[in-house]
């Protein structure tokens, strides 16, 4: 793992996770929020999982990973965790300034876990 990759990355309020496409094999790069912890970089999107991103990660886990002017080589996966999981109430705290209903969202939500690698 690459070690202290996401230190400080807590002062960006997005990341970007750059899938390689299923179809096309080009880069497919999104900016998305994030929530940092034990040296990966944890995502929530849609809980059917219908996202191009997530699709392409299920193909291909191999991903790149920025945050400012750092970034990695990473290994993405869809995670199982439960409604009430830290990762996801983190997620959610952390931008409730956005959207008052986050909880709610974060609790149903997808969970993605990118680990930095090389």
């Amino acid at each position: 793992m690459t070690a202290g990759l996401l230190d400080g990355w807590e002062r960006h309020e997005y990341c970007y996770l750059t899938t390689v496409g299923r179809v096309t094999g080009r880069p497919h790069t999104i900016e998305i929020w994030f929530v940092a912890h034990e040296g990966r970089a944890w995502l929530l999107t849609e809980p059917d999982g219908r996202t191009d991103w997530v699709r392409n990660l299920r193909r291909e886990p191999r991903v790149r990973l920025r945050g400012g002017d750092a970034e990695a080589d990473a290994a993405a996966v869809v995670v199982e965790l439960p409604p009430d999981a830290p990762i996801r109430r983190a997620l959610a705290a952390r931008y409730r300034h956005t959207d008052a209903g986050l909880d709610a969202w974060a609790a149903g939500a997808l969970a993605v876990r990118v680990t930095p690698v090389g």
